[in-house]
């Protein structure tokens, strides 16, 4: 004979507004737009640095290989080593007899142009840099003292690549780019340019003619050499003043000697012997424009430069931080990952392990089953009647919310024994479980959720803790029942894995979280004690958890209370779901954050559950998109062997995780093929979803309580 009754509820006081203001329904927009231009902000950033860091040409000078010359003209390999092609014709000059063009190259360098400046300016002489422009952007200071010390200017491209093979494009860039260097760094701009592994002009090939011809078509004069220190081979100091000696009265001279790329101390030694000695036989010291008797080819730049190139600059030292910045921070993600993975699997074999002790005598009292239902008509009958199948005395008490589908109607045609309905205006989950627990007549409850269908033994299991009288509350173990498809299957690992395996670890901790709505049961009495089911947040089940364990009680897992729920079937639905728990998480957590500070039970809970929901499931996700943009900058300027390795060693981790979780769980190994697909769609959108509630919460506005859409896909266990 059934025992269905009907009642109807008060109607619920309405909430106060106070301070918190009207609830926003409206889609929150902002946030994601300044989380797109970060990124863009990012992505350029790293794919300059990435550009500047990781196609920078680091050869040495004898590494470039001459090519054919059929195209260069006569007149230009014989003539001297300043060439202009910007006119009809292309033309070359010589210094002046009795000159020397001084000229470095690769600099600046924060070690050694210093002291070359300093050699320079003992000896009264003034020389021309052909600075490269990263160099430059690092080292701006050295840039303007280079000027003010009387010094010449010219470009040495951007990263020092060999102008002669590159396409047209990266000529440009790489000019350009240096000009806009010098531009922000001493407000100058200069039209001598000296290509990267070039020497004398009878040494020019077919393609760096090319490069020079459209080097002039720039307006660029390119200065060659007559005279190599081949400094850079370091072969003494001795060696180095022999190379450059030159007798009185000799020819014009444009000397070559580097600053930068190496230990420069033989060049500075071999400077200071040198400089006396030429001027000591009356040979004249000049910067290129001076020994060919030009007018001075560096000019003030222009505003619209200037404020460009400092931005170039700042852009690139902000590259520098951020890489720098990334790195620890990777470092130290992928450090807490570790051992966050090595703590979750020992603690979950500890859990086991520890499982197998009863709890104590058996408990067999009866236990009331609270059912909130709104629009809970396509699975309610499946989940009633599990229920009942239940081999544990159960009340099943259902609080149908108002529903506009007919649920309270269908329960009562079912004719169930032991089930009560009762109905009341929609007032929202919270008040629904409040009213059950007002009408229970049990000490021991268990919550469910509307779609939630229980093994026959999982009330038995779920209520065995609670022989121990420390135990307030039981989480059970929820599992995934719709697991088609590739959303199915990631839920179901995101169920097994991730949910299951951190529950153990809060166990052994005792700091659990979170009872999930699905499944869990509580002291009546001590629900009452701490007011019931509060309505402040969206995860009205982690507020009531946490408010337990400050009101000192624990709370535990037992993973042998099984029940089937369904998941999010779609995209759109999953993330309404996931957002509502994640801003709701969020709540309960600014909510309870007191614990921090408290001690006993409700400080395991803000110093060690509070602190991990913090890192692991705020902060890391926060950091996720940045890491996959590193990831992507890896793959492009880094190794792409060892970003691919350390993906593989990081899903490697993941897939023995996945397997120990799903034997502890009994589950057939099956759906894990679909993890590797798992971290490129479904970790994302989790992702998302933490950002987006973030934000949210930033900005101070609230949600409603959304309610998932239901498919019918619950059945009955068998033997229910």
């Amino acid at each position: 004979m059934s025992t269905t009754r009907r009642r109807r509820a008060p109607a619920p006081k309405r909430a106060r507004r106070g301070r918190r203001g009207v609830i926003r329904q409206g889609p929150l927009r902002t946030h994601w737009l300044l989380l797109t231009a970060m990124l863009l902000t990012l992505s350029v950033t790293l794919l300059l640095q990435g550009y500047t860091q990781h196609s920078f040409d680091d050869r040495p000078d004898q590494a470039a290989k001459p090519m054919a010359a059929d195209a260069v003209p006569a007149a230009i390999r014989d003539g001297g080593p300043v060439i202009d092609t910007a006119g009809p014709q292309p033309r070359s000059a010589a210094p002046k007899p009795g000159t020397i063009a001084l000229t470095f190259d690769d600099g600046p360098d924060p070690t050694w142009t210093p002291q070359v400046l300093d050699a320079l300016r003992r000896a009264g002489v003034h020389a021309t840099f052909f600075v490269v422009g990263t160099q430059a952007a690092a080292h701006p200071d050295l840039i303007r003292r280079i000027v003010a010390d009387g010094n010449q200017i010219g470009v040495h491209t951007f990263t020092h690549t060999d102008l002669g093979p590159a396409p047209d494009w990266r000529r440009s860039l790489e000019l350009r780019e240096t000009q806009l260097t010098l531009a922000g760094a001493a407000g100058v701009t200069t039209s001598l340019l000296r290509p990267p592994y070039s020497s004398t002009a009878d040494a020019l090939d077919d393609r760096e003619w090319d490069a020079v011809q459209q080097a002039g078509r720039a307006g660029y004069l390119t200065v060659l050499t007559t005279m190599d220190s081949e400094d850079w081979r370091r072969p003494g100091t001795a060696q180095i003043v022999k190379a450059l000696d030159v007798a009185p009265g000799a020819p014009g001279q444009i000397m070559l000697m580097h600053d930068a790329g190496g230990d420069r101390s033989q060049t500075v030694a071999a400077l200071n012997t040198l400089l006396p000695r030429l001027k000591a036989r009356g040979l004249h010291f000049a910067t290129v424009s001076e020994a060919l008797g030009l007018p001075d080819p560096v000019r003030p730049a222009g505003t619209g430069d200037h404020l460009q190139g400092l931005t170039l600059i700042w852009i690139l030292r902000g590259g520098n931080w951020v890489l720098t910045l990334l790195g620890w921070l990777l470092w130290a993600a992928g450090a807490i990952s570790v051992l966050r993975a090595v703590a979750v699997l020992v603690a979950a074999r500890r859990h086991k392990r520890l499982r197998r002790r009863p709890w104590g005598p058996p408990v067999t009292e009866p236990v009331s089953v609270i059912v909130p239902a709104y629009n809970e008509s396509a699975g309610i009958e499946a989940a009633l009647r599990s229920l009942l199948a239940s081999d544990h005395p159960v009340e099943v008490i259902v609080v149908d919310d108002g529903s506009t589908d007919g649920t309270a109607d269908l329960v009562e045609s079912l004719g169930l024994p032991y089930t009560r309905v009762i109905r009341q205006e929609n007032a929202g989950k919270p008040a629904a479980l409040n009213t059950g627990i007002a009408a229970a007549r049990c000490e021991l409850l268990v919550m469910v959720d509307g779609d939630t269908v229980f093994e026959p033994d999982a009330v038995r299991q779920l209520v065995q803790p609670f022989a121990d009288p420390a135990v307030g509350a039981v989480s059970g173990n929820a599992k995934v029942i719709n697991r088609g498809g590739l959303l199915g299957r990631w839920q179901h690992i995101e169920y097994v894995v991730g949910f299951n395996l951190d529950r153990r670890l809060f166990d052994l901790a005792e700091c659990m979280p979170t009872v999930p709505g699905a499944v869990g049961a509580f002291r009546r009495s001590a629900l009452l004690a701490v007011g019931g089911v509060g309505e402040e947040t969206l995860a009205e089940d982690t507020d009531l958890t946490m408010a337990f364990c400050r009101a000192g009680w624990r709370v535990v897992y037992e993973e042998r209370a099984k029940a089937w729920t369904e998941a999010p079937a779609s995209l759109n639905a999953l993330w309404r779901q996931r957002y509502r728990w994640c801003y709701g998480t969020l709540q309960a957590m600014w909510k309870h954050r007191g614990a921090l500070v408290q001690r006993g039970q409700a400080g395991k809970l803000g110093r060690r559950g509070l602190l991990y929901l913090l890192m692991f499931q705020v902060l890391l996700p926060l950091l996720a998109p940045v890491v996959d943009v590193f990831a992507v900058y890896g793959l492009v300027f880094l190794d792409p062997v060892r970003i691919i390795g350390l993906w593989a060693a990081f899903l490697l981790v993941q897939m023995l995780m996945g397997a120990y979780a799903f034997r502890l769980d009994r589950e057939r190994l099956g759906p894990l093929w679909s993890l590797p697909l798992q971290q490129f769609v479904y970790r994302q959108l989790m992702y998302l979803v933490v950002i987006q509630s973030v934000f949210t919460a930033l900005a101070g506005s609230r949600l409603r309580w959304q309610r998932m859409q239901r498919y019918g896909s619950l059945r009955v266990p068998a033997g229910g």
